[in-house]
């Protein structure tokens, strides 16, 4: 597949009108190159009426249904003037009705815009502004993040018509015609929005299918990803093949016992994670030997060697099936697949058809055999743009070197190296961006973010690690206080983005020419942050009571890194994340085989209030 997508300027004036309707008879060079605009809505229109589209919790949708709800939706939302071009803002949690507000945007021709509810109220309002969404579709909790943006709820879109039900019928649009925009961490302090056009999301589900990333019919596929993630992408497309969608509640998606158990409940056959959420869960799957028809699509961040190891192993067996994916925001989610069936080196498999590899060093020559060059990525699933951003955009989509009509090269700011069976294996960053669990981070972003804070005369940010040997944000930043700036960064910043540790510093280690010295800051703390939570609050000071408390005292000096533990410690506040909760989780139930839910840790942050709990539940079982 090489056909390009038109070139259009993310500043030009957008198409309002359909060239025409792509059918699998049309010769047009888009159609006949397998990119139709219509694809992914084709292929669902041939799905079984009959067959399980969406399963979430006690919800489930047939084919029939969701194509009914979508045209519902479709009716109603060009009626609100929405169509081609249109951005619908969908500020939904994870679930049924995020599935078939997706769906009805894209019947309608419109594209979407995710905006998932979890995020701190000035985040929801920036990107609905930025955007210049249209609408804005809320679940009735919230309504407009933005006052002169229109909202509706969910169950105003699919109230029953009083009228005839509208036909399942999608509204005609071409290739570029815009599908969705998803926003990215910002390396000016302000998140970007990457437009995607309907042809790169339809070659995305077939590309991963020539893969073998989606196998077999009627698959059960869980939606494990936020749907602010690029990776929701990649899962609700498989709808479009017949696949049924199961959705993973947050609860039972962060801790690993309960998902483990969801997957074996809901027989899923496909689960797309990161290596820091496949770590844990990796055991729980492969504990009793069993095989399981389970494919994992392993990707967002770089896989550590003991991972991978750990899943060729189980690949090998026959335990299950395990692949890493790669891609950034910009190039339709994944931009390569590989089989992790063998030791040796991680990599991240070949790139997909849809996209042409460059690896360049830094004159834009083709690195040698073996040497080391930064990825950029050409073809049609590179996206259109960043929304309102023509001057970014120029920086980053550039011309593609190797094509004499004009067409585009993504510069991905990833170094790899390509190995002799033609795999690339990552080697990181070229420039200042991270991966952490997942989350691709701009860390300029984050420091302009603390430098706003009332006292801050200047701040950095890096990845290192914290005292457990977890990778972790750590702000370093001259004047302000670390309670505070952690409460000003939760009220402004998705949670992935706000740092663990805060250290305070009279002055930055800086280069000979006078700039920041980012090398000579410290990667891994562990008491400063202790430290500064103890001088602010005092705590610490009283004696431990109990099993329990001397239980969790010791587990969080383990986790946490902290020379000591007192009953009014919030984890928290000591640098606890995610992660580290469900690390806590899983030496509880070792030690007290007791089955303490990943829930209980955000519900009962402080030591003394996590102990009563546990005590709670030991009392339960043992009566």
């Amino acid at each position: 597949m090489t056909a390009v997508l038109p070139e259009r300027s993310a500043a030009a004036p957008a198409p309002t009108t359909p060239a025409h309707v792509p059918t699998d008879a049309c010769a047009c060079g888009t159609c006949a190159a397998g990119t139709g605009a219509a694809d992914l809505l084709a292929r669902l229109a041939s799905a079984p009426g009959g067959r399980a589209a969406v399963v979430a919790g006690d919800r489930r949708l047939t084919f029939d249904e969701l194509r009914a709800e979508a045209a519902v939706i479709a009716a109603r939302l060009g009626a609100l003037g929405v169509g081609p071009e249109s951005v619908v803002a969908l500020c939904l949690p994870r679930g049924a009705a995020l599935v078939t507000a997706i769906i009805g945007t894209l019947t309608a021709g419109a594209a979407y815009l995710p905006v998932d509810p979890a995020l701190p109220a000035d985040r929801r309002r920036y990107l609905v502004e930025d955007s210049g969404a249209d609408l804005v579709v809320t679940d009735g909790t919230d309504g407009s993040p933005v006052s002169g943006v229109r909202a509706v709820t969910a169950a105003e879109l699919t109230a029953t018509p009083s009228g005839a039900p509208s036909p399942y019928a999608p509204v005609p649009v071409t290739g570029d015609t815009l599908a969705y925009v998803i926003y990215t961490s910002g390396s000016t302090g302000r998140p970007k929005g990457v437009e995607i056009g309907r042809a790169a999301a339809s070659l995305l589900l077939r590309e991963l299918e020539e893969a073998g990333a989606a196998t077999g019919e009627g698959a059960r596929v869980g939606w494990n990803a936020s749907p602010s993630f690029d990776a929701s992408v990649q899962q609700w497309t498989r709808l479009c093949r017949g696949d049924t969608l199961v959705m993973i509640d947050e609860e039972t998606r962060r801790d690993p016992s309960l998902l483990a158990a969801f997957i074996d409940e809901q027989a899923l056959t496909d689960l797309d994670i990161t290596p820091s959420h496949a770590d844990p869960l990796l055991d729980l799957l492969t504990r009793d030997g069993g095989s399981r028809p389970l494919t994992l699509l392993v990707g967002g961040e770089a896989i550590s060697p003991a991972l991978w190891d750990r899943l060729a192993a189980a690949h090998r067996s026959g335990l299950l099936r395990a692949l890493n994916v790669y891609g950034p925001t910009e190039c339709t989610v994944d931009a390569t697949a590989g089989r992790i069936d063998g030791p040796g080196e991680p990599h991240i498999g070949a790139v997909l058809p849809g996209l042409r590899m460059r690896l360049l060093d830094e004159r834009l020559a083709p690195v040698g055999p073996g040497e080391s060059g930064e990825l950029y990525l050409a073809g049609p699933r590179v996206g259109r743009g960043y929304r309102s951003r023509p001057g970014l955009t120029a920086e980053r989509f550039v011309a593609d070197i190797a094509d004499a009509s004009g067409g585009r090269m993504y510069r991905t700011g990833d170094r790899c190296r390509l190995l002799p069976d033609g795999r690339l294996v990552y080697l990181g960053r070229a420039d200042g961006q991270v991966k952490l669990r997942g989350h691709r981070i701009e860390l300029p972003e984050i420091e302009a973010a603390l430098t706003r804070v009332e006292g801050v005369a200047e701040a950095a940010v890096i990845l290192g690690e914290d005292a457990g040997g977890t990778a972790s944000l750590i702000a370093y930043h001259r004047g302000g206080d670390a309670t505070a700036l952690r409460a000003a960064l939760s009220d402004r910043l998705p949670a992935y983005m706000v740092p663990s540790a805060y250290v305070a510093v009279d002055r930055f280690p800086t280069t000979p020419s006078g700039k920041l010295d980012r090398s000579a800051l410290p990667t891994r703390v562990g008491t400063p942050a202790e430290e500064e939570h103890r001088a602010a609050t005092g705590n610490g000071t009283d004696a431990l009571n109990g099993r329990a408390e001397e239980l969790i005292a010791r587990v969080w000096t383990q986790v946490l890194g902290a020379a000591s533990i007192g009953p009014d410690d919030n984890f928290f506040k000591l640098g606890g994340h995610s992660l580290l909760a469900i690390k806590l989780v899983s030496r509880v139930r070792a030690e007290l085989s007791v089955a303490l839910p990943v829930k209980a840790v955000y519900s009962h942050p402080r030591l003394r209030d996590l102990a009563a709990h546990i005590e709670e539940l030991l009392a339960a079982r043992d009566a």
